[in-house]
């Protein structure tokens, strides 16, 4: 890690430690405490369960796609990866950093450049259509309740799924209209040229374009191996589904029995797409603000509230960074080349 972000690391700790101080304020500590006490062990332990099984599923995905062309990658490298994936998400605005981090994993695993952009570019596409998928499903059965509850956040709800629905239109378009996409990327770029000098302009288009070109060309390939992208759609359904069941875990060893675990399961995937509209890294604040508003009708204690999101957001946030922390000084080993395999 470099000085800069184990800076904004930091920061970030320091940010949860001040919004959980701030969520305590009207907490009753000595209920709290009763609260604490009274938890089941055994449901919160289902709750984290859930979270290894999110990361581990993950390292099942990147190993599948690395092995599909004889690369060897062992365990331990396969899961320093979503791990490493999971610190630099949550410490860059949007999550922008965990893409180039997995980069330089692979790459000192031995993995060759392009090979592991190939890679990540798959499990990007699979993961990105799963939460889609996901999210239309969840869409359907949990946007009345918002839109009845708290309307105001529905509107934020929208404007994330219109968010990835987009990115997943912009990589279907360079997919199959390669052509038109890049002429319509010329026409976008036309009234960039007077904002900005002459030779950043010429830099960002002539970048832009050879990252259309690089990912037509993967996408091409990508399509040849469509039984291998089915395995790993399977896997990244199965590994979001664990994410999107830990709110279901942690209601239950708060004692509420009588909560859907449909419901609740849904509007978890309708935060994800809040938390994912906030620019600040790991969408600190808006991320436990959503929680607290939408699980309120659940929970109704304010502080079995608080003590609710606070588990939650140390399970899907801080869990994972932590674990980043140790892969990233876990001294990677180089892949053993076993096998061609040909494209499926």
């Amino acid at each position: 890690m470099s000085r800069r972000n184990k800076v904004v690391l930091a920061v970030m700790i320091l940010a949860g430690i001040i919004i959980f101080g701030f969520s305590l304020r009207n907490v009753n500590l000595n209920q709290m405490a009763r609260d604490v006490v009274h938890l089941n062990m055994w449901w919160l332990l289902v709750a984290l369960g859930c979270i290894v099984l999110y990361l581990g599923l993950e390292a099942v995905a990147t190993k599948m796609l690395i092995q599909s062309n004889g690369d060897r990658l062992s365990w331990r490298d396969a899961i320093r990866i979503p791990l490493i994936e999971q610190l630099f998400n949550g410490i860059t605005p949007f999550s922008s950093g965990g893409q180039p981090a997995q980069l330089v994993a692979l790459m000192q695993n031995g993995i060759e450049g392009g090979r592991a952009s190939s890679v990540l570019l798959m499990k990007f596409v699979v993961f990105q259509s799963m939460v889609v998928i996901n999210f239309i499903f969840s869409l359907l059965i949990g946007f009345q309740y918002l839109e009845e509850k708290i309307r105001f956040l529905s509107w934020f709800v929208l404007f994330g799924f219109l968010i990835h629905l987009a990115v997943i239109i912009g990589l279907l378009m360079i997919m199959y209209w390669h052509n038109f996409t890049k002429r319509l990327i010329s026409a976008i770029f036309i009234p960039i040229k007077h904002f900005v000098s002459k030779e950043r302009y010429t830099t960002w288009k002539v970048t832009l374009n050879e990252k259309v070109d690089s990912f037509y060309q993967e996408s091409v390939r990508m399509k040849s191996q469509w039984r291998l992208l089915a395995k790993v759609a399977l896997v990244t359904f199965l590994q979001l589904l664990f994410y999107y069941l830990i709110p279901y875990f942690i209601l239950l060893a708060l004692g509420k029995s009588d909560v859907n675990i449909v419901m609740v399961t849904c509007l978890h995937v309708l935060i994800f797409m809040v938390i994912s509209l906030f620019p600040i890294p790991g969408g600190a604040g808006g991320a436990e603000y959503g929680f607290s508003v939408i699980f309120a009708q659940f929970v109704g204690n304010n502080s079995k509230l608080v003590l609710a999101m606070m588990i939650w957001r140390i399970l899907t946030y801080y869990f994972g960074m932590f674990a980043g922390m140790v892969a990233t000084v876990v001294k990677p080993h180089k892949v053993n080349r076993v096998k061609v395999v040909k494209n499926e």
